[in-house]
């Protein structure tokens, strides 16, 4: 029987307020993709027996149930184990068919029809069906699933089984987006859900090219071959070993022992140490660090105090000497690398003099500053730069550095002033829409962290984000420009710089490898070398 999603009203509004506010504390484009290239030539070069073993730098925490799963190891482990109708490829973030057999086949500007890919199954054999789409969406789009994801896929009115691989998907308007976000919703089997939710999201089951095998917190996450599989991504290893080595030290002794073949987030001072036995690159990436404000207490009301603050650091200084030049100084909400980036109308560049004028313009003398950091390795490392520069220019600078949590706690609470934290919400998708949705669309983070969400700059900037979805080319575009400018001059929260994420690997060892822009690793079409 086909089955169809019902659309719920309020269901942004219901999910946004409550369910992200949590999730969001402790986590952290392009057009139609064609089908990959095919793998014959690295298939030849590699032993199909062979394990990849790697050194995974997070903690193992939470469900790998991916209508909920926000870490950063169960989301990389479910780049392989889950897919979606159409998937952004995690090296070149470009969107691709991966369950469904081709790319969705327009019907009208609100109407689109997916196939299923031919043969596919789930681990346990089942095959996957329509009705496994169908419930896979129904559940992330009812604001009673705690999914923080609701809102990235909110376009969707309908999701309807047409028969038993086929379904066809009604959006609220024509949103030029689809094929970016269709992959923040993995399919999962209904049967297996529906029996036991929590269990399954410790022993996940989905179609990708890898079955999880065991996951051991503070040891390893063990994976094995989906043999079944005929997607456009097969398993070229054995098996997987994710070896959790949270310490930077082992992770780096691990590869050139040969213990490990590839490592994520490689110690910015072992980058060059580390390349004369292993290959390394530094790739760029969305992820940023922001500074934050308390828009609801004085003087951080006023934008020529918060843009002060930007004008103050001196971030070619804090980038050289604290990250060892991995990273760029922001010169817009977006990086240079990406598709849509535009130079925003407001640059900050270290300029103390014109940080004082506009303190001064503001009426505000001996400020006393207390900026909450987190206790991330690399973000205290910059926090002693941070302080020189502010304090450089009068303002008396106080640094609370405490665990995510603790400081999110104080945000909420509206007990602080400023904060400066990561951030990368690009693990879920790279669409700028996305991007900005993420902090600055109607939900906890404008609502009770920054406090801006009764202002009419926020009012602007909500009808330019709902203008661009609905707009395609050099329109849209020019629409998101206006965004990027409005938040380089409102500055409530942004970005100070976007850094790179340097990533190891034994290019010997290891076929077809590439870093990617995230956290994690990516072993999608990977496999070991043969002797």
């Amino acid at each position: 029987m086909n089955r169809t999603t019902q659309r719920r009203a309020g269901r942004f509004a219901a999910t946004a307020a409550g369910t992200l506010a949590a999730a969001l504390a402790l986590t952290a484009c392009g057009g139609a993709g064609a089908q990959p290239e095919s793998n014959a030539g690295a298939e030849a070069s590699v032993d199909p027996d062979g394990i990849i073993e790697a050194g995974i730098s997070y903690a193992l925490s939470g469900s790998f149930d991916p209508m909920v799963a926000s870490g950063a190891v169960t989301v990389a482990a479910n780049w392989h184990i889950f897919e979606g109708l159409v998937d952004l490829n995690p090296v070149t973030k470009e969107p691709e068919a991966t369950l469904a057999a081709d790319l969705p086949k327009q019907i009208d500007d609100t109407h689109y029809e997916i196939d299923l890919r031919e043969g596919a199954t789930f681990h346990d054999g089942t095959p996957v069906t329509a009705e496994d789409v169908v419930f896979s969406y129904e559940r992330v789009l009812d604001p009673a699933s705690g999914s923080l994801f609701t809102p990235f896929v909110d376009f969707i009115d309908t999701v309807t089984a047409v028969d038993e691989d086929t379904v066809e998907i009604a959006t609220d308007f024509p949103f030029s987006l689809l094929n970016e976000r269709l992959g923040v919703v993995k399919i999962v089997p209904r049967a297996l859900v529906e029996q036991d939710a929590e269990a399954f999201g410790a022993q996940p089951v989905g179609s990708g090219p890898y079955k999880l095998v065991s996951a051991t917190p503070d040891d390893a996450i063990v994976f094995e071959r989906h043999e079944e599989y005929d997607g456009p991504h097969p398993a070229l290893a054995a098996g997987m070993n994710w070896n959790l080595l949270s310490d930077a030290a082992a992770r780096t002794t691990a590869l050139t022992s040969g213990t490990i073949q590839a490592m994520e987030d490689v110690p910015y001072i072992d980058v060059n140490a580390l390349g004369e036995s292993a290959t390394v690159e530094s790739v760029q990436s969305f992820g940023l660090l922001f500074m934050m404000f308390n828009t609801k207490v004085k003087p951080f009301d006023d934008v020529r105090v918060r843009q002060a603050l930007f004008y103050a650091l001196d971030m070619d200084k804090i980038i050289e000497t604290g990250l060892l030049g991995n990273a760029e100084a922001a010169t817009s909400f977006l990086p240079k690398t990406h598709p849509n980036y535009h130079e925003a109308s407001t640059v900050y560049t270290y300029d103390p003099e014109k940080a004082k004028a506009l303190l001064a313009e503001a009426g505000v003398t001996d400020l006393d500053l207390t900026i909450l950091m987190t206790d991330t390795g690399w973000v205290k490392e910059l926090a002693p730069l941070v302080k020189e520069s502010l304090d450089g220019v009068g303002i008396k600078t106080t640094l609370d550095i405490a665990q995510s949590a603790a400081q999110y706690g104080k945000t909420d609470a509206g007990d602080y002033q400023v904060m400066i934290a990561p951030g990368d919400p690009s693990v879920f998708g790279n669409d700028a829409d996305l991007l900005m949705q993420w902090w600055y669309g109607d939900n906890v983070w404008p609502q009770t962290r920054y406090y801006w969400d009764d202002s009419a700059e926020f009012a602007t900037l909500q009808g330019l984000l709902k203008e661009a979805v609905q707009q395609t080319g050099d329109e849209q575009q020019q629409t998101w420009n206006e965004s990027f400018d409005l938040l380089s001059e409102e500055v409530p929260l942004y970005p100070l710089f976007h850094r790179k994420l340097p990533t190891a690997w034994d290019a010997d060892g290891l076929v077809g490898f590439e870093p990617v822009s995230t956290t994690g690793l990516s072993f999608l079409d990977v496999g070991v070398a043969a002797k």
